[in-house]
């Protein structure tokens, strides 16, 4: 029986059917079903040309017409609907030189990378299995389509998604495929970092991360990524357990922990990661650096922006198990008067026409601090009155 995703689904495939082209589900949306994982994005392969496609439906976007890809919006839900295809070359390691549409199912399956995704179904849940996917999945086996030396080396960013599919279904990676992956995994030098990080933020959010670290290990693919080809010694520093991370400013945090000689801005720039990844990463350790120095405080929780309350605790366990509990630390936060400095009930011209005869300057700013502490760990309270009153017996503007 389709899932109610799929269900929904049926109708960019029976529309294309009354249009006298093919089309079938394909991909990691088969493999989830079949698994019975959460479904991710729904992918329909088609006989179909882009063209085609764009004429039968009325909301699509042209996303990758060349490469053959539209996305076509069907109920507010985005479908990605590719042409049967086989590709030439990727001389840049990221888009094919050629794309050639072809209008047979089995050949296109050939193309794709691992058999637990070159599988197909139609609208009524029948499975098109060419290459044993279905076989490999009840063994938990990762294994090419093919020669796996010839699909490592029409994209070396398979060897990542090897290792990716290893940390996030907890599968064993075929000993052959393992092989070739180890004699061509200096292939990954030549791809563009974007691509990298893609799959390995998913790689380090994998529920069996640390059967993926095991491969990323055993292949050594680890020396031909970023920051890592100039310091490799730095996986030997992971802790022997690990947790799944969210985000790859959490990745960046807890290897910047590792070896703190090598900069946060070191990684964002060799990784090509978001400014808000630098953030995260850069909250997270300034967080835990507070937390060795001072424990877990009110003032620690008020200072770090709340989404990344989840982050700190999953890096800071992962180097020192069991430091923090989530739940103890969102009980402490909710005991915070105020949540930021726009909060408290005086400002900087309170302070001015309190002490009328000191000059302006960083004082203000300094009291305004110093406050700010008092009010959030409860030692007075966010009232203008009790404030002053609190100045009036021992604080003074230095």
């Amino acid at each position: 029986m389709l899932d109610e995703l799929f269900k929904q689904a049926r109708y960019i495939i029976e529309t294309i059917e009354n249009h006298h082209h093919q089309a079938y589900f394909v991909g990691g949306c088969v493999r989830d079903l079949l698994l019975k994982r959460p479904i991710g994005d729904i992918d329909i392969a088609t006989s179909a040309s882009p063209e085609i496609i764009q004429t039968i439906f009325d909301k699509v976007i042209p996303v990758g017409v060349e490469h053959g890809t539209v996305v076509v919006v069907h109920e507010n839900v985005t479908y990605e609907v590719t042409t049967f295809r086989v590709e030439g070359e990727y001389s840049d390691k990221r888009h094919p030189d050629s794309v050639t549409f072809i209008d047979q199912i089995d050949k296109d399956l050939e193309r794709r990378d691992f058999t637990i995704n070159a599988l197909a179904m139609d609208a009524d849940g029948n499975i098109i299995d060419l290459f044993e996917g279905k076989k490999d999945l009840e063994k938990r086996i990762i294994r090419t389509v093919g020669d796996g030396m010839e699909r490592f080396q029409e994209d070396p960013l398979r060897i990542i998604r090897a290792l990716r599919f290893s940390s996030q279904l907890g599968f064993q990676i075929d000993a052959k495929t393992l092989d070739q992956m180890q004699t061509l995994n200096h292939e990954i030098s030549s791809l563009a970092v974007e691509r990298i990080m893609r799959e390995m933020e998913k790689f380090f959010s994998g529920n069996d991360i640390e059967n993926g670290l095991e491969y990323l290990k055993i292949t050594g693919s680890y020396k031909f990524l970023p920051v890592f080809h100039e310091k490799p010694s730095i996986i030997d520093k992971l802790p022997s357990s690990i947790t799944p991370f969210m985000s790859f400013g959490e990745v960046i945090a807890l290897f910047h922990m590792l070896d703190e000689d090598i900069s946060i801005s070191k990684w964002v720039k060799a990784w090509k990661a978001s400014n808000q990844m630098k953030r995260e990463a850069t909250s997270i350790v300034q967080a835990i650096h507070y937390y060795l120095q001072n424990g877990l405080d009110r003032w620690l929780l008020y200072k770090l922006d709340s989404s990344y309350y989840r982050g700190f605790v999953r890096v800071l366990n992962t180097l020192w198990t069991g430091s923090v509990q989530l739940n103890k630390l969102e009980r402490m936060a909710k005991t915070i008067p105020i949540q930021s400095r726009r909060n408290l009930s005086i400002n900087g011209n309170d302070l001015i026409c309190w002490f009328p005869d000191k000059r302006k300057g960083p004082w203000i700013q300094e009291m305004l601090t110093t406050i700010e502490k008092q009010v959030v760990f409860g030692n007075v309270k966010n009232h203008k009155s009790d404030i002053k009153e609190w100045i009036k017996n021992g604080i003074h503007p230095k």
